[in-house]
């Protein structure tokens, strides 16, 4: 892996209503491991942690596709103990699938100067790839956290990350191969 320029961790909706909730997604259990490792070891090297969830008002308009779900301030809406902000992490809470959108992630990761960013979470066809596309908008490089991504099915993350790679030139990485990438050494 190339190495990485300035990273920041973005973790999209590992909420208690896409884990366990509402909208239940069973393979998701499989990448909580791999993102609590990338998030120990993003803190004890000072990258940036943000989580971009879905925190939704009544009567937004994913309710007409998904219905109610993640409803801010619901425990549906809180992300799972397993993954949980810790202190120095920041949360965006999120209306629409992309973690940029109307949220002031795109604005504070520029402050910090980030140029690369790790994405984890869910669901590789919809909020990730949606995140992924104003990540490479607002000139991030996009990494993507193989092991650390889910979706509903199989040929869905496949035909997500399929997309990310080619519209975005996104880096495909397992948890580990992104931890071993050096760090690079100019701006």
């Amino acid at each position: 892996m190339e190495p990485l320029n300035r990273p920041a961790v973005i973790v999209a909706d590992m909420l208690v209503d896409f884990v366990t909730g509402a909208l239940a997604n069973p393979p998701s259990h499989e990448c909580i491991e791999p993102i609590a490792r990338l998030l120990t070891a993003a803190r004890e090297r000072g990258w940036p942690v943000c989580y971009a969830n879905d925190a939704h008002l009544p009567g937004d308009m994913e309710e007409a596709l998904w219905g109610p779900h993640a409803l801010a301030g619901t425990p549906g809406a809180q992300v799972i103990p397993e993954l949980a902000p810790q202190q120095g992490d920041f949360q965006f809470p999120k209306r629409w699938y992309s973690g940029f959108h109307e949220t002031g992630l795109e604005m504070y990761l520029k402050q910090c100067g980030i140029k690369t960013v790790i994405l984890t979470g869910q669901h590789a066809h919809i909020c990730v790839q949606h995140t992924a596309g104003d990540a490479f908008i607002g000139g991030f490089r996009v990494v993507l956290a193989d092991d650390g991504i889910s979706a509903f099915t199989p040929e869905d993350k496949a035909a997500g990350m399929a997309y990310m790679q080619t519209m975005y030139g996104a880096v495909v990485g397992t948890v580990d191969e992104i931890l071993a990438a050096p760090l690079a050494t100019a701006a």
